[in-house]
């Protein structure tokens, strides 16, 4: 069992990672989820993440809410991309318990202390809530036992031509994340993209009952499905990944944040030529797709049956 933190913005596509991260409860054991302000705001993400926990049955799972912007500059949401409530056409019954008291950052700090080695970060939104836990104990670097994140890209951005969403909402805190001291594990939109919801794809989530209410309308709200591409899943793969890396190419480099840019805010400036440096960064160049949709299926056809 690998012990994770989910700290995330649902956020449609977060959403599928919580599900995959409860069809894979053989494997995985979610210790906490930590909300950020990102997809939407505060306020949603975190009852996005309340209603996602009874929903999937994490009821283990405690949800600390945490930063509402970004360190420095204006903020930058997407619901456009995912709805004013965060979550585009999925509807989910209103849960029933409320957040843990505390803020993100002092329970990823006092949760790391308490079991140095043993849980994996997993940030899937953007990292506001992780620099300032940096910047709060450095020593969750090495308390960490890895940090696998989805985000940045080596070649394109989303948000905007050189910027991926997660980095451009707050560059600032990404930067200290990635210049923290740890080897950032970034799942990008090089991978994620590929990644993608197809005709075949969505045919196998329709049959699985209660749990067909989230998958179906999630997976198909960033766009059209065809039997060749569909949208992207990208926050799953970050989940894959904890799962069974094996699935993903990873070349080491040397990611640096643009932060002062005209136009190149949030680009994750990538460096696979690194010489004599220390690569701070494992970057995912390719995705074995079918086997990544093995898994996700497969772990999604588990939860079904317990979900009803």
């Amino acid at each position: 069992m690998k012990k994770i933190v989910v700290d995330c913005d649902p956020g449609i596509d977060d959403a599928l990672a919580l599900a995959l991260v409860a069809g894979c409860s053989d494997s995985l054991d979610l210790v906490g989820v930590t909300t950020v302000g990102g997809n939407v705001d505060l306020e949603l993400t975190t009852a996005n993440a309340l209603a996602l926990r009874e929903f999937l049955r994490l009821d283990e799972a405690p949800v600390t809410p945490g930063s509402a912007g970004a360190l420095l500059r204006h903020t930058v949401r997407a619901s456009h991309v995912h709805g004013v409530t965060g979550l585009g056409d999925v509807v989910l019954p209103a849960p029933e318990r409320g957040p843990a008291d505390g803020h993100a950052v002092d329970y990823l700090v006092e949760t790391l202390r308490a079991a140095p080695g043993e849980i994996t970060l997993v940030a899937v939104g953007p990292l506001t809530n992780l620099a300032l836990a940096v910047r709060r104990e450095p020593r969750i670097v090495e308390w960490a036992r890895d940090l696998v994140i989805m985000g940045g890209s080596y070649t394109r951005g989303n948000h905007n031509p050189a910027a991926e969403f997660n980095m451009l909402a707050d560059p600032e805190a990404a930067a200290i994340v990635f210049e923290a001291g740890w080897t950032v594990t970034m799942l990008g939109l090089d991978v994620t993209l590929t990644a993608a919801v197809t005709s075949a794809v969505l045919e196998r989530l329709r049959p699985l009952g209660r749990l067909s209410d989230l998958l179906v309308p999630a997976a198909q709200s960033y766009g059209v499905v065809t039997e060749v591409s569909g949208p992207a899943v990208h926050d799953a793969c970050a989940v894959a990944y904890v799962v069974d890396p094996s699935l993903f190419t990873c070349v080491p480099a040397v990611v640096n944040v643009e932060t002062v840019g005209q136009f190149t805010r949030g680009m994750t400036v990538t460096d696979f030529n690194v010489g004599d440096r220390r690569p701070n960064a494992l970057v995912a160049t390719a995705v074995d797709v079918p086997r990544f949709w093995d898994l996700v299926v497969g772990a999604y056809e588990k939860l079904a049956v317990r979900l009803g």
